[in-house]
């Protein structure tokens, strides 16, 4: 699984660096995505819509800091930091846009070559592991 991920995120990180932006990574997608349609947001909420966890979420953003693609902004509350796209970020909208667009092609058009639909599969796969976690079907190796 973490090998097919590696080529198809590697794929889309090679078209953003051949259009120019060779430090945005795929993975920024949903966040940006995100930010436009709600506009800024908590780092709490931004990882509840795109559906990672907290500490995933924060890492993402720091990195897209560093980029340039968002900045943090304190809250009403000084625990809570909001998430604000760039006009760095904005500027890169109709590439973002295309290639999320040039995306879901490609994975429709993989799907069509596969015995079952990848999302099928990985959506199968983790209704499976929620019922019995990894852990669970293991075992005790002791033995």
């Amino acid at each position: 699984m973490r090998h097919v991920h590696e080529l198809m995120d590697g794929a889309i990180a090679d078209l953003y660096a051949e259009h120019g932006l060779p430090d945005y990574r795929p993975r920024y997608s949903p966040v940006v995505r995100t930010l436009v349609e709600q506009g800024p947001l908590p780092i709490r909420d931004l990882a509840a819509a795109i559906g990672v966890t907290h500490s995933a979420a924060s890492q993402t953003v720091v990195q897209m800091r560093r980029s340039g693609f968002v900045t943090m902004e304190k809250g009403s509350d000084a625990r809570h930091r909001i998430v604000h796209l760039t006009g760095r970020a904005r500027a890169a909208l109709p590439l973002i846009e295309a290639e999320w667009a040039a995306t879901e092609r490609a994975v429709r058009e993989l799907d069509a070559e596969l015995p079952v639909p990848l999302e099928q599969l990985m959506t199968a796969t983790l209704d499976a592991l929620r019922r019995r976690d990894f852990r669970a079907r293991i075992g005790d190796v002791s033995a």
